[in-house]
């Protein structure tokens, strides 16, 4: 794609906005034009009274349509808000005309819509006119607008009911046994990084001590725990006994609100794993077919079959987590809207506390990608239909959506949505997403995010993030340099966590 703007507005911004249109877009600085190459302008202005007007041109081959867009000045948004919301709406206008197309979620482009929502409603606007302000101000469509309102208001439930002082911690076990197809995570999976494992908790145990050592001292308490991944139950049982047992060195589980082992992969999960989660006190474990079609389950390179996961799931039963989550996938290659509606109601018949349902997503580095690079799609073909059913079927069955988030070249633009029983909602998967609580992150692609409130959560939060190295590989490098050196960059990370809080280190 060709991209000129002529203005002070985020490139980044206006990029995201194109491929609400043109999925799967490239914004190389040597594009050419040529056939089937969009070409987009931007120009931004800003009026005598403090307003901005935008203007918007696309032209796709011989075809060319331009419209403007306009906000009024208004104090109570910044004039960077003022200029990403008339540049949006000119986006949008002249985008639908070109291609007939209406994105469901109008010029939201943002990780978390429901962000939006949460900050309309806390600025004294009640759910019926936050909805309006959605449709007529964002263009979102009336589901979307619900959704978005709806997962706001659960979320801001939750916070309320989070004291200040806690925080939240993430454990990275990025390992698979096999990779999927729509994964971009192509050395996760090598036969040597599998050999790593025991080297790799054994460095990450050490951030792990140093980790519980600063939450300590900071004077803050752990709300949950999660342990991610990659599929954390590549772990041998062992593996997974040496691990939590070090959580247990330093905390009372018991005392936790909610602890998470993302298990994940139906085909990694054993009794004597769940065993001994169960006994370190894990409350609530993921057991993800993705689909209920093994030809499917086989096309996207999952190692595993339906009766896998049946059996995987009830051993989670039989052991007795208070809560079992359930992933699945809409709109992957292959898929229609009769074998993913099936896949729901059979998924709803078994009653796990938690089912999530994300669009799929095209990864750049993904063999999805690299073998068919028709999977980029405008309207997601049944992936819309598939999704709204999902909705609509939870709701029926008694669960609610508790929090949602989107990315970009999602199918059809849509979302990923998770949803719970009352009282079995996911609590780190809402402090992660909406930020108003600390997540502390040990181990490969690790990201720290601290936040701070100084005045409440209706004021603003300062945030600092703090990343590991992303590869296993160079996790263990960094270690045996920090041996080798002896500069520890774990002491460099904690005396900025220390002087964020204005801790004494």
């Amino acid at each position: 794609m060709i991209l000129k703007i002529n203005g002070d507005i985020n490139k980044y911004y206006v990029q995201t906005l194109c491929m609400v249109f043109f999925p799967g877009s490239t914004f190389g600085e040597n594009e050419q034009a040529g056939e089937d190459v969009p070409e987009v302008s931007v120009d931004v202005y800003r009026d005598g009274e403090g307003g901005v007007t935008a203007y918007a041109s696309i032209k796709l081959n011989d075809k060319l349509c331009e419209a403007t867009g306009s906000v009024c000045a208004d104090e109570e948004i910044t004039f960077a808000t003022h200029e990403a919301i008339a540049v949006g709406r000119a986006i949008f206008a002249a985008g639908k005309e070109l291609l007939g197309h209406t994105p469901p979620w109008g010029i939201l482009t943002g990780v978390r819509p429901a962000k939006v929502a949460n900050t309309i409603m806390r600025s004294g606007k009640g759910v019926l006119k936050t909805k309006r302000i959605l449709r007529d101000e964002y263009f979102l469509n009336p589901q979307k607008a619900a959704l978005a309102v709806s997962v706001a208001s659960a979320e801001m439930k939750m916070m309320k009911k989070t004291p200040m002082d806690t925080c939240s911690l993430y454990i990275s076990i990025p390992f698979c046994p096999s990779r999927c197809a729509y994964c971009s995570f192509v050395s996760y999976t090598t036969k040597r990084l599998l050999s790593m494992i025991d080297d790799y908790l054994e460095a990450m145990l050490l951030d792990l001590e140093d980790t519980f050592d600063t939450i300590k001292k900071l004077g803050l308490k752990l709300s949950t725990i999660y342990i991610g991944g990659g599929t954390p139950t590549t772990l041998s049982a062992s593996q997974l006994e040496r691990l939590l047992s070090k959580v247990d060195e330093h905390i009372d589980t018991s005392e936790l609100l909610e602890f998470t082992l993302e298990a994940g992969r139906p085909d990694t999960i054993t009794r004597e794993k769940l065993v001994v989660a169960k006994a370190h006190g894990v409350t609530r474990v993921s057991v993800n077919p993705q689909t209920l079609n093994d030809d499917i389950l086989r096309e996207i390179g999952r190692h595993h079959s339906v009766d896998d996961f049946f059996r995987a799931f009830a051993l989670a039963k039989e052991v007795g987590f208070r809560d079992i989550n359930v992933d699945l996938i809409a709109g992957l290659p292959g898929d229609d809207f009769k074998n993913f509606s099936e896949t729901v109601d059979r998924i709803i018949d078994l009653g796990p506390t938690n089912i999530t349902v994300h669009t799929f997503c095209v990864k750049k580095a993904s063999d999805a990608l690299r073998n068919n690079s028709s999977v980029y799609s405008l309207t997601g073909g049944d992936a819309a239909k598939s999704v709204s059913y999902s909705q609509l079927k939870t709701k029926f069955a008694g669960y609610k959506p508790y929090y949602m988030y989107r990315q970009k070249n999602t199918v059809g633009n849509l979302e990923n949505v998770g949803f719970s029983l009352d009282g079995h909602e996911g609590l780190y998967n809402v402090y992660m997403m909406e930020e108003f609580q600390t997540i502390f992150a040990v181990g490969a692609g690790a990201v720290t995010k601290l936040v701070k409130y100084d005045g409440g959560y209706n004021s603003e939060a300062k945030m600092l993030r703090l990343f590991r190295p992303k590869y296993p590989y160079e996790y263990l490098r960094e270690a045996e340099e920090a041996e080798e050196n002896g500069v520890c960059i774990r002491e460099k990370n904690k005396k900025m966590i220390f002087d964020f809080f204005g801790v004494e280190y």
